[in-house]
């Protein structure tokens, strides 16, 4: 199966590492045009600049911005087909006795990990449903179905949360001609976080980890990629509502 993208124009947040630059590459490398977005305006600039793409810094939580971001891309490249939210993750915290979370700490990662997606689905829905055709994939996780390994009580609530808004607005924007699905990662050493959870567990842990995986392996951000490409593509045009577990097996 070949996909080809040529002539659509993608919006890929959280992509100065990662993940989120494994998926703008593989967008790219699929014939689409593809707008790059991260609020590390360090990491975002150097990959841009390395790899010629067009880059806003955007921090997602803010509706203002995330309405502006969308309404530049359109206006620059007269539509929006793709939208792939993978921005996110644990903003630095790490796993804590419930009774030492502060509201701030709560807040800040549904701010990063569902209100985001919110506000750029938003404002891409509008030149969107008026295309007839739209994309969104949003970067959920396996703490999204199960509790974390992270221990990081907000980070699973919130990707259990973007899991139920990523259902919603399938059956909200279906009816549009777009559709909407989330992948849920397994173990990617993908990030700074990603690096310190996968140190703390130690060569014991890392083992057991591994060996929970049918395949015997982690997973590579290209692994997730690979699967984004395939449901912003013609071929899954009537796959929606979804989330698709890439995880090695272990779920």
């Amino acid at each position: 199966m070949r996909i080809d993208l040529t002539g659509r124009v993608a919006f890929v947040t959280g992509a100065a590492q990662g993940i989120g630059k494994a998926i703008a590459l593989e967008l790219r490398a699929a014939g689409a045009t593809v707008v790059v977005a991260d609020m590390d305006g360090d990491g975002l600039g150097a990959f841009a600049v390395s790899q010629g793409f067009t880059a806003r810094v955007l921090d997602v939580s803010e509706r203002s911005a995330a309405h502006r971001a969308i309404a530049d891309v359109v206006a620059a490249h007269g539509r929006i087909d793709i939208l792939v939210n993978a921005a996110g993750g644990v903003r630095g915290q790490v796993g804590r006795p419930i009774a030492e979370v502060s509201e701030d700490e709560w807040r800040v990662l549904f701010e990063a990990n569902v209100d985001g997606v919110f506000w750029l689905a938003q404002a891409a829905s509008g030149p969107m449903a008026k295309a007839g055709h739209g994309r969104i994939v949003n970067i959920a996780s396996g703490a999204g179905l199960r509790p974390s390994l992270t221990g990081i009580q907000a980070y699973t609530a919130a990707k259990h949360a973007l899991v139920g808004l990523t259902k919603q607005l399938s059956q909200d924007l279906g009816p549009s001609g777009i559709t909407c699905n989330a992948v849920a990662p397994g173990f990617v050493r993908s990030n700074p976080a990603t690096e310190r959870q996968w140190k703390a567990y130690g060569p014991d842990g890392q083992k057991r980890l591994v060996e929970s995986i049918h395949v015997r392996r982690l997973g590579t951000p290209e692994d997730i990629a690979h699967a984004v490409l395939f449901l912003v593509s013609d071929q899954a045009s009537w796959i929606s509502g979804q989330i698709l577990s890439v995880d090695g097996g272990r779920s």
